[in-house]
């Protein structure tokens, strides 16, 4: 279980908490007693993604991110879509 660490006392004591995160701890940012974030050791990012599969039932990428989000459609390239359509219909007013 990682260490729970406010966003106040985090602020604070960021040195402090940095150097633990480094020695190989995990710490649970929490703002308003909702957890907001997660500092993770930098070679522990396989076993955060495996945490959150696991607590939410996501799907880790399989690939780097930047790549997966090339391939994603532009937002209003898709012939048909709404926004099309008005951009067409709004053309022909003019």
């Amino acid at each position: 279980m990682a260490a729970t660490v406010g966003v106040r006392e985090l602020r604070q004591n960021l040195s402090r908490y940095l150097s633990r995160v480094k020695q190989g701890e995990t710490l649970t940012v929490t703002e308003r007693g909702h957890e907001v974030a997660a500092l993770i050791p930098r070679g522990d990012v396989a076993a955060a993604y495996a945490d959150l599969v696991t607590r939410f039932g996501v799907t880790a990428p399989s690939e780097r991110l930047e790549r997966i989000a090339a391939r994603l459609p532009t937002p209003g390239a898709a012939a048909g879509a709404t926004d099309s359509y008005l951009s067409e219909t709004r053309r022909e007013r003019v």
